[in-house]
This record gives C-alpha cells, sequence and structure tokens, in this order.
C-alpha cells in the first residue's frame, strides 16, 4: 500500500509554503514531494538541501543529475529515473545518450567520468572510499569542496530513491525502467578501481 500524499491544493501553513518553495525549486510538486510532506521537516530539509545543492554549490546541472542517475540505476529506482532522465535532457542539456551512459556510470569527459566513479564507489561500498580512489579523484581535478558534493548528491539521491521505492510512489514522469534493455547490463554490482 502506498504512502499518503498530500496535495498542495489543500494543503495550508507551513505546508503550503513548502509546497511553494518545491515549485520554485523543481518547477513542478511531484508525487515524491507529496508523500515527502507527510513530515514537515523531511520536506523543508529537502527542499532546503536541493535549492542549496543547486544555486551554491559547483557541481554543474548536467553533472548532478548524471550523479542522480547512475545512483537510481544502482538502487533500482524506476521513479527517480524517470525524474533525472527527464530532467537531465529536458533542463540539465544531457543527451539522451549521456543520460544513458550516466546510468552506467560512464561519461566522455575525463572529469565526469571521474565524479561517476566516485559516485560509484560511493553508493555501492556505502560510502567507503580507499586512499586510492580519493587520490584518483583529486588528480582528475576534483577539489576537497567537490567530492563533498558528490558525497552529498550521493546521500540525496540514496535517500528519495530508498523513499519512492518504500513509499511506493506513483511515477508522475514519462516512465524509465531501471530493468530496460539497454541498461540491464548497467555497472550494477561491477567494481571501480581507482
Amino acid at each position: 500500500m502506498p504512502l499518503h500524499t498530500v496535495e498542495p491544493e489543500i494543503a495550508t501553513g507551513e505546508a503550503a509554503a513548502l509546497f511553494t518553495a518545491t515549485h520554485r525549486a523543481l518547477g513542478v510538486v511531484p508525487n515524491l514531494a507529496r508523500v515527502m510532506a507527510n513530515s514537515l521537516p523531511v520536506l523543508k530539509g529537502y527542499v532546503d538541501v536541493v535549492t542549496a545543492l543547486d544555486t551554491e554549490a559547483t557541481l554543474p546541472a548536467a553533472v548532478r543529475e548524471s550523479i542522480a542517475l547512475l545512483v537510481a540505476q544502482e538502487n533500482g529506482s524506476d521513479y527517480c529515473l524517470s525524474v533525472h532522465s527527464f530532467r537531465g535532457t529536458r533542463t540539465a542539456g544531457l543527451s539522451a545518450r549521456q543520460a544513458t551512459r550516466a546510468r552506467r556510470g560512464e561519461a566522455d569527459d575525463p572529469w565526469v567520468a571521474a565524479v561517476l566513479d566516485l559516485a560509484a564507489v560511493l553508493v555501492r561500498e556505502r560510502g567507503t572510499v580507499t586512499d586510492e580512489q580519493l587520490a584518483a579523484a583529486r588528480r582528475a581535478g576534483l577539489c576537497d569542496g567537490q567530492v563533498v558534493e558528490v558525497v552529498a548528491h550521493v546521500a540525496l539521491s540514496v535517500f528519495t530513491n530508498y523513499l519512492a521505492m518504500a513509499g511506493r510512489v506513483a511515477v508522475d514522469w514519462p516512465l524509465v525502467r531501471h530493468t530496460d534493455r539497454e541498461n540491464a547490463h548497467a555497472s550494477h554490482g561491477r567494481s571501480h578501481g581507482a
């Protein structure tokens, strides 16, 4: 049974204000935010983090969406794959090919590939990164602040993936499945070295 969704049209007070902020941050009030609204501190924290990472952090939108695609593929979250496939190709400038490759942790740009390598290690190893893997990220040009941002984006993606799956949130974006043939061989389970 899915978790209850709070409808923006009938929300009042802080919930209404948070839905307005969600709409401002994302351009819509998606079903996932409507489920988050069951706990106003969760929705507020989510909106605050997304707003800060989108407006104040250094990772470009296409890279942020690529991380989200990789993590959603790894976790098998069709809801989040659908969201980030749409956002990645419609608002962040990823081509369909780049979005597909990001799901597998691949990118043509060496710096983006290093970001995705780090993100893949983080999600697969639950945050454990070896000295060699961290050194490889730095050699590729990631500063410590960007490493911290990658960790934040992975953690945010894991949260939204888990909530979407546990809450059985209805997909309100063009559907993309983690089992799509072209991605069935995605990097799931593959080890990423330094």
